[in-house]
């Protein structure tokens, strides 16, 4: 029974540690997307240094982490179900790379894009809906049909408190939120496009002109979402216009770009509401909330646009189902 709890307190101690290592390197990732990194990604400075380094690292770690994997496989281990398992099993197409398995240097890649994909867009995406919808004049058209939808599903036979997909998925004016404040405060400024062809492209003003192949195109969520043709109002924040009968969002083609567009658009966007939807959830019905400062401005120092900081007064409570 020693040898078992040593051996058991050992193991989580080597987790915690490679834990505590992972999440500092990953700091060090972070730290090392700029605004600059979008269009001189290697500019020798001391932020991209330690980004490279804590890179070869995490590839390190990754490598060790896969290959322990591959080997138990061999040896007869069940397969697991988990992302890791995808990548290990994806195969190229036929007439890319002759179908071929993904390298150890490209699951690498793909594990690292995947943990960072979800990370800061969601919790900014979550920090400026709890900011707008706790601004003093949006609390009756936003902050108030948010929580009365929290108690309405709190008294149901079907959804009770319980926060299952199907609950989370029948929250249509806390969805309004996230997709406004996303409107207004998309994480990412720019998205980047290769022209594979040349096409043209028609202004709103009815003026054409031609992208020529090879050209990057950049799309500015941060703009296009303002536009005074495209979204009434455009600088305020109201969660309506992407219900009927408004549905401004729906009115011209790409007019949302929140989770990008087209055949690269956002593979983990139903994942972002649905995780942005769990914690707004829990916070409505757990505590009374009031912006005690005026929304923030943006930061735009990072490449990940978040809020400066603004405080919020909180009270617990329980809240009350609907009757």
């Amino acid at each position: 029974k020693k040898k078992k709890k040593k051996k058991k307190k050992k193991g989580r101690e080597v987790r915690e540690k490679l834990f505590t290592k992972v999440t500092s390197l990953f700091h060090d990732l972070d730290a090392g997307m700029l605004p600059i990194s979008v269009l001189w990604p290697y500019a020798p400075i001391a932020a991209h240094r330690k980004r490279d380094a804590a890179r070869a690292e995490l590839a390190a770690v990754f490598k060790t982490i896969i290959s322990a994997r591959r080997a138990a496989q061999a040896a007869g281990a069940p397969k697991e179900e988990d992302i890791l398992q995808s990548f290990i099993d994806a195969r190229y197409s036929p007439a890319v790379f002759g179908g071929r398995a993904l390298t150890d240097e490209e699951i690498t890649g793909m594990l690292i894009a995947t943990l960072f994909a979800g990370q800061h867009t969601s919790s900014i995406t979550s920090s400026w809906t709890g900011y707008e919808m706790l601004a003093p004049k949006h609390r009756a058209a936003a902050l108030e049909p948010a929580v009365s939808e929290q108690a309405a599903l709190m008294a149901s036979k079907e959804f009770g408190d319980a926060l299952t997909i199907d609950a989370l998925n029948a929250m249509p004016a806390l969805h309004a939120n996230i997709t406004e404040a996303l409107r207004l405060h998309p994480p990412l400024i720019m998205l980047l496009r290769l022209a594979k062809k040349p096409f043209v492209a028609t202004t709103s003003a009815g003026e054409s002109f031609t992208v020529p192949k090879g050209d990057m195109v950049f799309a500015s969520p941060a703009f296009s979402h303002r536009l005074l043709h495209v979204f009434r109002d455009a600088d305020e924040y109201q969660p309506d216009r992407f219900a009927p009968p408004r549905d401004e969002d729906k009115a011209r083609p790409f007019s949302f770009i929140g989770f990008g567009g087209g055949r690269h658009g956002c593979m983990g966007t139903n994942f972002a509401y649905l995780q942005i939807k769990a914690i707004w959830a829990v916070l409505l019905r757990e505590f009374e909330l009031e912006l005690v400062d005026p929304v923030p401005e943006a930061d735009y120092e990072s490449l990940v646009v978040g809020p400066k900081s603004g405080r919020v007064r909180y009270r617990r409570r329980k809240l009350a189902p609907e009757a």
